[in-house]
């Protein structure tokens, strides 16, 4: 299993980034996927998830994700940026089909994350 995040980079408050995870080494299609981020001097918090059906759960925040599984591809669409969404974003695998509570031991695969910086 791998799970590649990209997309990351330095936007002013009000702008918007899409993130996107490439999967590989299992199929999409057959599990919940979410993103996580870490900010500076804090702990991972979950971000959004998607279900296999397509389904959002948002654990935190505003931020929309969306899958291509045709594309082995995860998104987040990330809108209306502050600073404190500066984080580094990670892309993780759910063991489930639906999106579980955002505990990492819940989610057994990583990306090896993207930088969010966002400026005011």
């Amino acid at each position: 299993v791998q799970l590649q995040a990209s997309g990351g980079g330095l936007v002013q408050t009000g702008g918007s980034l899409r993130l996107s995870c490439l999967a590989s080494g299992f199929n999409l299609g057959h599990y919940a996927m979410a993103w996580f981020r870490q900010a500076p001097g804090k702990e991972r918090e979950g971000v959004s998830c998607i279900s296999t059906s397509g389904g959002n759960r948002f654990y935190v925040g505003r931020f929309i994700v969306s899958r291509d599984n045709s594309k082995n591809t995860v998104y987040l669409q990330m809108n209306n940026l502050r600073p404190e969404d500066t984080a580094v974003y990670y892309c993780a695998k759910s063991e489930y089909s639906d999106c579980p509570p955002s505990l990492e031991s819940l989610f057994d695969s990583w990306g090896q994350g993207t930088q969010v910086t966002v400026s005011s």
